[in-house]
């Protein structure tokens, strides 16, 4: 098979251009206001975020595995336009920025990016390594089966993770990627407490454990708590191992089930809250039959 290592990104197929950005940053940075933040969900672990200024952004885009033998996805990743791109670590179900148009590509984050209304900071930690509370522990199969180490602090690239801590509207979210539950206390001490804790949950616990999750949710002091990493019946495959989140979700006081892909945000909303759940559920913020194929 040919080395396709050469490939590199497709941005210069893109007939798109950056204007959006040359508008704003005429004014960038700009000063920090609360407004509604839209959080929109795209399965898998995928979430665009818009700022009140209208900067959008989508963390962590999917791709299937690309040794080609079994997929995670029914389809591929949706057509999206946004203005940054970024990703938590080097995992085919995290990297795909190259799907996207995006005027600002930031993989793997490590320090800070401001621009018009936004701050991001990523925080360099590592993957979670130990799966033994899932049904299937993939990680110590990965051990077993491939050359790959996956144990710090001499993992292979794709064990690192940059947490992404997104300063917008009022409000820190913290899109956690698939980071191990117990990075050490400077990690902690450098995010602090965050207001909307974007948290791998799925029912076979693929990432985190249910009373790891509850435990990171309760260190980060997270006024909501939004679920992603987990398998829905028309996006994922069965061969993901993923499952719904329903049986954690349902076991939170108050848990919110939306009602469709996106939600707008207020300050004033998130900061009434306290650890509660906001869960999208089968929800996402593009049309499936399109995705398939089958729509118009």
């Amino acid at each position: 098979m040919k080395d396709r290592m050469d490939e590199g990104l497709w941005a210069w197929r893109q007939t798109e251009n950056h204007n959006h950005m040359i508008e704003m940053q005429a004014t960038s940075p700009a000063p920090v206001a609360d407004g509604a933040v839209e959080l929109a969900f795209f399965g898998g672990s995928a979430f665009r975020i818009t700022s009140p200024s209208g900067l959008t952004m989508m963390v962590d885009p999917w791709r299937n595995p690309p040794w080609g033998t079994w997929n995670w996805y029914l389809y591929d990743f949706p057509k999206v336009a946004v203005d940054i791109a970024l990703s938590t670590h080097a995992h085919f179900d995290h990297d795909a920025v190259h799907v996207l148009t995006a005027n600002t590509i930031l993989d793997r984050l490590i320090g800070t990016y401001q621009f018009a209304d936004v701050k991001i900071t990523g925080f360099a930690d590592k993957h979670v390594s130990d799966s033994t509370h899932n049904a299937y522990d993939w990680a110590e199969m990965t051990r077993r089966l491939s050359p790959m180490k996956t144990n710090p602090p001499d993992n292979c690239r794709s064990f690192d993770n940059c947490m992404l801590l997104i300063e917008v509207g009022g409000l820190r979210i913290l899109h956690w990627g698939d980071n191990r539950p117990n990075p050490p206390d400077s990690i902690w001490d450098m995010i602090g407490e965050v207001d909307v804790a974007l948290l791998p949950v799925d029912g076979s616990y693929h990432v985190l454990s249910a009373a790891q999750v509850d435990a990171v949710a309760e260190r980060l002091k997270a006024k909501l708590i939004v679920p992603h990493h987990y398998g829905i019946w028309d996006v994922t495959t069965r061969g993901s191992t993923l499952l719904p989140p329903d049986e954690w979700v349902n076991g939170r006081k108050d848990s919110i089930w939306a009602d469709s892909g996106a939600v707008r945000l207020t300050p004033d909303f998130v900061k009434q809250q306290s650890g509660r759940v906001f869960c999208f559920g089968e929800h996402v913020a593009f049309d499936k039959k399109v995705a398939r194929g089958i729509g118009a």
